[in-house]
């Protein structure tokens, strides 16, 4: 497919800045400890044949921790 001349060019060799700080930002004990409880609910939900369970709660909670962290320094790194 043709690329149009007014659609944006990737830079080669450009790292999103969001997905490093995530990454950062995921280590942070606060948000490591949410990684935690989401891992083990995930756990929980694969070893039962039925449940209701799902995960959501935990993953709100992580997304919510990592964003709020990410938030603080992106704007710093954008042009």
């Amino acid at each position: 497919m043709a690329k149009h001349e007014d659609e944006p060019q990737e830079e080669e060799g450009f790292v999103d800045p969001q997905a490093k700080l995530r990454e950062k930002c995921s280590a942070k004990p606060d948000c490591a400890k949410l990684s935690q409880r989401l891992e083990e609910c995930n756990e929980r939900v694969r070893g039962r044949i039925k449940t209701s369970e799902t995960c959501h709660e935990e993953v709100v909670d992580l997304f919510h921790c990592v964003d709020h962290c990410v938030a603080k320094d992106l704007f710093h790194h954008l042009k």
